[in-house]
């Protein structure tokens, strides 16, 4: 390792360096697939309306968005030989409420066919589109693959993009879970998403701290489907934002990290 190198400063800028990397891929997917090509596809397409994750928050006992992650740009690979068509599946028959599925390949290791998977195998629980979304492009991708939610991230747009965004998703039948990590950013709750999200991790640093998730939680809209992501590895946490008013709880290292993800879900869920 070159004497040059410092982790820190490589992580303060993990986002920006992803998000460049978005855009460029994005042109590249462009050049590859018009955009056009891709929304002729959708208009031709038979669709069918995904399940949504608030409906399913609401009547879950468990609350729990359990997600299929093989890689992290802080830990490196998790499970690089994790299959999509075996653990999402896995997921749904021991209680997850909703999925969450990586589909960034170069940073998470992950790919849209994932979601195509999953849903071949049986996967009927809504799953949610888990990338960098910084185009209108990808959510015509979001939507092809299966996808019934997208993520937007707060950190990676500016507000009018966001509303933007949100509003194309929306046309196109998909759910919004919009993220946000401080309090500077709790004025795009004014847009209104399906689900209001508080990232636990900062995604410059990637440090990892669950009080954000409460310090935040009175101060989204009353009516807001809270759902808290990342740094959650205890049901006790669980209980107590669930008394702090989410209904949500994204989960993913936690339970990849285990041989077995989907028994140690159901484990999980059984200790809360």
């Amino acid at each position: 390792m070159s004497q040059f190198y410092n982790p820190e400063e490589y992580m303060a800028d993990i986002l920006e360096e992803i998000v460049a990397w978005k855009r460029r891929e994005v042109q590249i997917m462009k050049e590859m697939q018009p955009e056009q090509k891709l929304r002729r596809i959708i208009e031709d397409q038979t669709y069918y309306k995904r399940p949504p994750i608030a409906d399913a928050l609401k009547t879950s006992q468990s609350g729990i968005i359990a997600e299929f992650k093989r890689k992290s740009p802080s830990l490196g690979w998790i499970k690089e030989e994790a299959s999509a068509s075996e653990i999402p599946i896995a997921y749904q028959q021991n209680g997850a409420a909703a999925l969450s599925i990586l589909t960034d390949n170069r940073f998470f290791g992950g790919d849209d066919e994932y979601i195509k998977e999953a849903r071949m195998s049986g996967v009927r629980i809504p799953v949610l589109y888990k990338n960098f979304v910084i185009d209108e492009y990808q959510l015509y991708q979001a939507r092809l693959c299966g996808a019934s939610t997208v993520l937007l991230i707060a950190a990676c747009l500016d507000f009018y993009e966001c509303k933007r965004l949100l509003n194309t998703a929306h046309s196109l039948g998909l759910e919004v879970l919009l993220e946000m990590h401080d309090e500077d950013e709790l004025v795009y709750a004014e847009l209104e998403p399906d689900l209001y999200g508080i990232n636990n991790r900062h995604l410059g640093t990637f440090q990892t701290d669950v009080e954000t998730s409460f310090r935040l939680a009175d101060l989204l809209p009353d009516h807001a489907v809270k759902v808290s992501e990342s740094g959650i590895s205890n049901p006790n946490i669980v209980r107590q934002l669930r008394d702090a008013g989410y209904l949500g709880f994204l989960i993913g290292e936690a339970f990849m990290k285990r041989e077995e993800p989907g028994k140690a879900l159901a484990d999980f869920i059984a200790a809360i």
